[in-house]
């Protein structure tokens, strides 16, 4: 918190991601919601879910171009005002004579390519947040503005389900429009203060190799920091399983009206504050709580929390998804900051974003593929064999994390010490 009240320019370039993110939950929300009201929608939540994390997949790709970027601060800025036009678009699109399908489908292509504007932006801000407060103080400053940041999304929720009541699809697709245009220009001043007080240099670092060369050598990097690699292998499985979990309990909500707890969105949004309040005491607290704790034990706690919420979903126990639903963000939230710390710690800063997004590919792969696989067959068959296809991997993962860890341990590959993001 210390870093964020000091640093000034930090502080600035924090608020702004802040917003855009905002604006993007307000408008998710609302897409999700629309969609929920189809005839098919279980089959349009699905590719809602699948084209938000197809972007996931293409993070090495991204962080490359941004490590090439040499103007970083511009792109940004021209990137966020490209974000305000889709969604003015968006905004515009709901208020013409297009319905159902035909306007789902234009707003989920929209909204992918706002993604990928966004994934490349994620890119170009990895190495100024590191030049704004120093490799470090990457840990703390992350693990406050990622706390912070969950809380914005649980009021963002909340929010934005309460707009739904008297504010159209169209009004918060403009609002949307108009956070990252804001953004933009926060991020314009602080280029402005940047290069008054000339302090961009460092900013400037341009990654001159090409994409093969600078991903063979962003892997090696990582492999040879103590146990990376084997570490971000297992708890890519982990991620599959959390990423299928959430277009699967959103299935589940438009499915069982009777666990709904209001409204459809007010549900959703219930859920989603308290992983995100989980999420925020894992990043303020839990990071000292478990700071002795093998990064294992923690997996082995998100999957058997992610186990029990999947047998929730199947009795139709709303309490009890949000129960275990805190969990796994807490679990989640106190591995964070350490990844951060860790990379930054260990690669080239010239192809920072670069390990960066190899890294965070790795973890991201198979929820794409495991998001497809059961939302395909919820449309194919139904919801309650995806559940328990799901439970099945649950223990599977669970299984082969326990595994490791005790090969792990008797090799002394990796410390047990060592926390990374799941």
């Amino acid at each position: 918190m210390g870093i964020f009240l000091k640093n000034k320019n930090y502080r600035k370039f924090t608020v702004a991601s802040w917003l855009s993110n905002a604006g993007n939950i307000l408008f998710y929300l609302a897409l999700m919601t629309y969609a929920s009201k189809l005839k098919n929608y279980a089959l349009a939540l699905s590719l809602i879910s699948i084209t938000e994390a197809i972007p996931d997949l293409l993070q090495s790709i991204s962080g490359y171009f941004a490590d090439k970027t040499r103007n970083k601060f511009k792109v940004m800025i021209w990137l966020a005002i490209i974000r305000f036009v889709l969604y003015v678009a968006v905004g515009i699109l709901f208020v013409t004579n297009l319905a159902g399908w035909n306007l789902v489908l234009m707003v989920i292509g929209i909204n992918f390519i706002s993604d990928l504007a966004g994934m490349y932006s994620s890119g170009l801000q990895t190495p100024i947040i590191v030049d704004l407060v120093g490799e470090n103080e990457i840990s703390e400053a992350q693990g406050f503005t990622g706390g912070i940041f969950q809380l914005i999304t649980m009021g963002a929720q909340f929010v934005g389900s309460a707009l739904l009541l008297f504010m159209s699809y169209s009004t918060l697709a403009i609002v949307n429009a108009l956070t990252f245009l804001m953004a933009g220009l926060m991020f314009a001043n602080i280029a402005a203060s940047l290069k008054k007080s000339q302090t961009t240099k460092t900013i400037q670092t341009v990654n001159e190799r090409n994409f093969f060369t600078t991903f063979k050598t962003s892997i090696k990097q990582a492999s040879e920091a103590h146990g990376l690699l084997t570490v971000v292998i297992v708890v890519a499985l982990l991620n599959g399983l959390l990423s299928a979990i959430e277009p699967l309990i959103s299935i589940s909500f438009a499915a069982n009206r009777g666990m709904l707890l209001g409204t459809y969105s007010f549900t959703i949004a219930l859920f989603g504050a308290v992983v995100s309040i989980g999420t925020a005491l894992g990043s303020a607290i839990g990071t000292k709580l478990l700071e002795k704790t093998s990064l294992f034990i923690i997996i082995l706690l998100d999957t058997i929390a992610s186990t029990c919420m999947i047998i929730a979903m199947i009795n139709k126990n709303t309490i009890a998804c949000l129960i275990f639903g805190a969990m796994l963000g807490f679990f989640a939230g106190t591995a964070g900051p350490k990844l951060i710390q860790w990379l930054v710690t260990s690669v080239d800063r010239k192809i920072l974003a670069s390990s960066m997004g190899a890294v965070n590919t790795i973890l991201a792969i198979a929820g794409p593929i495991m998001t497809t696989i059961f939302t395909s067959i919820v449309g194919a068959s139904s919801l309650n064999y995806a559940l328990y296809g799901l439970l099945v991997v649950g223990v599977i993962i669970f299984i082969v994390t326990f595994y490791v860890m005790l090969k792990s341990q008797k090799s002394s590959e990796i410390d047990p010490e060592v926390e990374v993001n799941n």
